[in-house]
């Protein structure tokens, strides 16, 4: 189940979250490849965040899955995350970092 965590310093009052988080399930069920029932999206806005030394734009974003996670996914997350945020929350993608984590990476499959 892919799970994305955004903080954000932008205020979610007046912003459509219906489409937000329709836009965000879609793009990360279509690249990480699991069904859309599958994906947990939280927004948390008007955090108290400042990133390069000043209170502009910008958010944090996390996102955790159990498998389907390497190189290209990882780049399509970060590009496609921070295009819908600056599109939805007026957020530059300079200024929007994403930490990805696959659980199922370093296991050994033979003790699964």
């Amino acid at each position: 189940m892919p799970c994305l965590d955004i903080s954000t310093n932008v205020s979610l009052d007046g912003v459509d979250a219906d489409s937000l988080f329709s836009d965000l399930t879609k793009a990360i069920s279509r690249i990480i490849g699991k069904p859309e029932n599958f994906v947990m999206i939280l927004v948390k806005g008007s955090v108290t965040l400042t990133f390069g030394g000043n209170k502009e734009p910008a958010a944090l974003g996390e996102i955790v899955s159990m498998g389907g996670i390497n190189r290209q996914v990882k780049r399509e997350l970060i590009a496609t995350i921070g295009t819908i945020l600056e599109n939805k929350l007026s957020i530059p993608r300079t200024r929007f970092v994403l930490k990805v984590f696959d659980t199922t990476m370093g296991r050994n499959s033979s003790k699964l």
